[in-house]
């Protein structure tokens, strides 16, 4: 390992010469008490910023080993400590001057929702810290400027690395209490299994965001109260006593009139699989990890699903068993969804009325009179949810607003009026009586089968490589392959799908080979992240720092929509 003052001579000699002779600075230097690494340097200033990290030992960062002994715990203290990075940096982006990006200085910018980063790692053997991020390494045109590049090296870095990654700077309250979240938040998560319950929403919660384009709370929102009949209360480890509604297995109806606050209740249970920052209103929504968003998705790529438990007897013959399409319809997407979630474990299925098939979701009595069962080749959802929840333990939770065949089979209903939850069981079940029942089928359904194979796309690797680029949340691009994950509606972050591209690439290029199932595959990989971290799926081990962990369901999903996938 080289030293600073290495590094010192070394921008000093290269001073006023072109751009490339930065790529000379690339290796790990020692500044006392941290290792600063340049992994990657840009080609010229108007590239996309130069990729560096920070090393400080645990021994020199001093956190005390509880606040990271535990993967939640070390996950939160993460994320902790880059938006601290984050904020100390931010005040420094843009001071070193130069053209194009010169002088920035960035790092990952965390949301609401606390997710596994490559940003920064804590070892949990021994508490060594790696941060990563990003700076503009500054120039006058193409001409290296290395003064204000030592600025940001031996001025403006030294500082944010000490008052942010060292126990000794922080506000020792602020860092217990992101500890004893998470413990809290993980206490409710393993309480809803030995309750019963899908999902937990505290007393208090704020619920509604800040605008369809920001997760921040909305202010002035009316706070969540649970119906008496739903109360559960939870003794936490930390913030003592806590009472909220309990949703329970089985199959749960969320009622009521326009703009009441329905879709607004469902958002935050799918967004409960992850823990919250403190502030956000919805640290104390907890909903079962395995829980999946489901929707019609109208154009998406199936390949080799098998829907015959929802759709049969097609008046084409197109079998249904092994059904593939590059432009779903409305229901068939919808089933396909429902089927995948379910090889992906699912425990609960998400459902929102307004962005479903309504031809996929229910047939009133009335219509079922009409056109005969034997006519219609859709099995609605309606008459399948009893079963899953009964014979897989796959519970639904329903928002519904235009149609009461749902009483029939519901467990629990909820009715939201002013976006404060009432509990309308007993009568939603009179009401239903009230009119013809509806016919469901009998006899336990015959559960779907998934043998797929993937085989290597040979025509995917373009020049010897697989170039990966992310469209913001709407997909990633293999190469020329476009994924599209636009209505994955559970994923948090771009990084997410980064990731995901990641994962797709590692798969293509080391799984994929016609023998092994693509199940067995992903649950296999998920495995080694888990074990290895990000290193284990980028190319020569150089993690990047713009990644973030996706669920074992998001895997799935990406996979299932990749229309280069070859069987």
């Amino acid at each position: 390992m080289k030293s600073a003052d290495d590094l010192r001579q070394l921008l000093q000699n290269i001073d006023r010469k072109s751009y490339p002779a930065y790529k000379g600075t690339k290796g790990v230097y020692r500044f006392g008490k941290y290792a600063l690494g340049i992994d990657h340097v840009q080609g010229d200033p108007f590239a996309a910023p130069s990729s560096l990290h920070i090393e400080v030992s645990g021994k020199v960062a001093a956190f005390p080993e509880r606040l990271y002994d535990e993967t939640w715990k070390r996950i939160a203290l993460e994320d902790y400590l880059i938006r601290q990075f984050g904020a100390a940096i931010g005040k420094y982006s843009f001071q070193a001057k130069g053209s194009g990006k010169s002088g920035i200085i960035s790092v990952t910018r965390c949301g609401q929702e606390i997710l596994k980063r490559s940003a920064c790692e804590i070892n949990p053997a021994n508490g060594n810290i790696s941060m990563r991020f990003e700076a503009g390494f500054p120039a006058n045109g193409r001409t290296i400027n290395a003064r204000e590049l030592s600025k940001i090296l031996f001025d403006y870095l030294p500082e944010c690395v000490e008052s942010s990654l060292f126990y000794a700077r922080q506000d020792k309250k602020k860092v217990e209490r992101v500890m004893e979240l998470s413990v809290d938040q993980q206490y409710i998560r393993e309480q809803l299994k030995e309750q019963g319950l899908v999902a937990f929403v505290a007393d208090k919660a704020v619920l509604p965001r800040e605008s369809g384009v920001s997760a921040k709370p909305m202010k002035g929102a009316v706070p969540f109260a649970s119906p008496e009949s739903m109360k559960v209360t939870m003794d936490l480890p930390y913030a003592g006593k806590i009472t909220g509604m309990g949703i329970k297995k089985g199959i749960t109806l969320i009622v009521g009139g326009g703009y009441h606050g329905k879709s607004t209740l469902l958002k935050a249970l799918e967004m409960g699989v992850y823990p919250h920052i403190a502030g956000d209103g919805r640290e104390y929504v907890i909903t079962e990890s395995d829980a999946v968003k489901i929707r019609a998705e109208d154009g998406r790529s199936i390949k080799d699903t098998d829907i015959s438990m929802f759709i049969n007897d097609l008046p084409n013959g197109k079998d249904t068993k092994t059904f593939s399409t590059e432009d779903a319809s409305g229901s068939t997407s919808q089933a396909a969804n429902v089927v995948e979630a379910m090889e992906a474990g699912a425990a609960a299925l998400l459902i929102d009325e307004d962005t479903s098939a309504t031809n996929f979701m229910v047939r009133d009595e009335l219509m079922q009179r009409v056109i005969h069962r034997d006519m219609e080749p859709i099995t609605p959802f309606i008459e399948r949810m009893r079963d899953l929840y009964e014979n897989q333990g796959i519970s639904t939770i329903l928002v519904a607003g235009s149609s009461g065949a749902y009483f029939q089979v519901a467990d629990v209903v909820i009715q939201m009026d002013r976006y404060v939850p009432k509990e309308i069981t007993a009568l939603a079940k009179e009401a239903a009586s009230q009119y013809p029942a509806l016919e469901l089928p009998e006899g336990n359904v015959k559960l779907p089968e998934s043998r797929r194979c993937p085989k290597k796309n040979a025509g995917l690797v373009h020049k010897g490589r697989i170039k990966i680029k992310t469209m913001g949340r709407d997909g990633v691009v293999l190469n020329h392959e476009n994924i599209d994950l636009r209505y994955v509606e559970q994923l948090a972050d771009s990084e997410q799908l980064t990731c995901l591209g990641y994962l797709l690439r590692y798969m293509e290029e080391q799984e994929f080979d016609g023998r092994k199932e693509a199940g067995q595959i992903i649950q296999r990989l998920v495995k080694k992240l888990e074990a290895e971290g990000f290193a284990a799926v980028c190319e020569s081990g150089n993690v990047p720092g713009n990644l973030a962990m996706p669920r074992k369901q998001e895997v799935y999903a990406c996979v299932n929509r990749y229309r280069g996938m070859k069987l």
